[in-house]
């Protein structure tokens, strides 16, 4: 398979605008975001009220890619504080913010969020952080599952967005990884990321309390994960991670099986196992998550990056109805059959200590 040029950076993601409601700027979290933003030179829009105004151009092109450079810094309502089971990652997803500045155009955001595509952070992370432990022991996935409640109740914060892609200007995340540490509980912290850079978790006292996986595909594939870091430093970030004492993971996501799927994902095995190398008492974990999409979230994704050759056509596709009656294009059974059976050999030949949590 010859490799496809890569679209990706290393450089931490700045927003063109920062747009901050009134309620915002009651918190001292909201205000050091900010503060940052300002730093940095982005230009900050103090809203005099709670209402976003976004002011998108008319042209849905234009739109979207306004709507991808600016980050908004909202307060969580009641109701987003009320938090919600996430098969099959973990208890609970727990958000710190919602929407993601990277340009995949597989992106299950499209058909999960509503609206143009901004990044909302949320200014009162003391109070969601300080609403998590009446919901410990309550879980169904971990906390009550045999074969994975040694990982105590889980709070999944990557659900609806990549926290590590915003850090550098909200901070949010080396604040839940220090709030977790200082937890005296049966609890872990957990979040996927496509990005690199985690040089400000390093030195945070995180008590073995937080899981990070490396969401990761072969080189061939990355040309749909626009503003991503490369997959080799995702990699080798989630090797300095797992040296600095986290429990770490691998997330495969999506699995896409086009011409040559199989050397491919052999050789992002290969350099997966070659990067945890050596790392003693390695605590791993898998998650394979083929690729599916939904009628809704495929007419968005072909607005948003029209002439994309990701395939999400008919062939060797089925469609499956799920628990809340909506449809979604998956594999047939005979290419599941053909993925599950590759990758559960594969990694077990070449990772042979992790453990593979789900495959779906």
């Amino acid at each position: 398979m010859t490799p496809l040029p890569q679209t990706r950076t290393d450089r931490a993601w700045l927003p063109r605008r920062l747009l901050v409601t009134r309620s915002a700027r009651d918190f001292a979290h909201g205000r050091g975001i900010v503060a940052r933003a300002a730093a940095s030179g982005v230009e900050i829009v103090e809203l005099a009220g709670d209402r976003l105004t976004l002011g998108l151009p008319d042209d849905p092109r234009r739109a979207y890619a306004e709507a991808k450079a600016t980050l908004a810094v909202v307060v969580a309502p009641p109701s987003r504080r009320r938090l919600q089971p996430i098969a099959p990652s973990a208890d609970w997803r727990v958000d710190l913010a919602e929407g993601c500045p990277a340009h995949c155009s597989y992106c299950y955001l499209a058909g999960s969020l509503k609206g143009p595509p901004i990044t909302r952070v949320y200014a009162n992370l003391d109070e969601i952080l300080d609403g998590l432990p009446v919901y410990l022991g309550q879980g169904t996935i971990t906390s009550r599952n045999e074969a994975r409640a040694h990982e105590g109740t889980t709070f999944e914060a990557s659900c609806y967005t990549d926290p590590l892609a915003i850090e550098p200007l909200t901070g949010s995340l080396s604040t839940a990884i220090a709030w977790f540490g200082r937890w005296r509980a049966d609890a872990q912290l957990r979040f996927t990321t496509k990005f690199a850079d985690v040089t400000p978790l390093l030195g945070l006292d995180h008590a073995g309390r937080t899981r990070m996986r490396a969401s990761i595909n072969p080189r061939a594939f990355t040309r749909f994960e626009g503003g991503t870091s490369p997959v080799a430093a995702r990699l080798a970030a989630l090797g300095r991670m797992a040296q600095a004492g986290y429990p770490v993971g691998l997330t495969i996501a999506p699995i896409i099986a086009a011409e040559g799927w199989e050397a491919a994902y052999a050789a992002l095995i290969e350099d997966a196992a070659a990067a945890l190398a050596g790392v003693p008492g390695l605590d791993l974990t898998v998650e394979l998550i083929t690729h599916r999409y939904s009628p809704g979230s495929k007419a968005v994704l072909e607005g948003w990056y029209p002439g994309s050759a990701l395939d999400m056509g008919t062939g060797n596709r089925v469609t499956k109805r799920t628990k809340f009656g909506s449809e979604k294009q998956v594999y047939d059974t005979a290419t599941m059959r053909a993925l599950r059976t590759f990758f559960e050999r594969r990694i077990g030949e070449a990772l042979p200590a992790a453990r593979l949590l789900y495959w779906t």
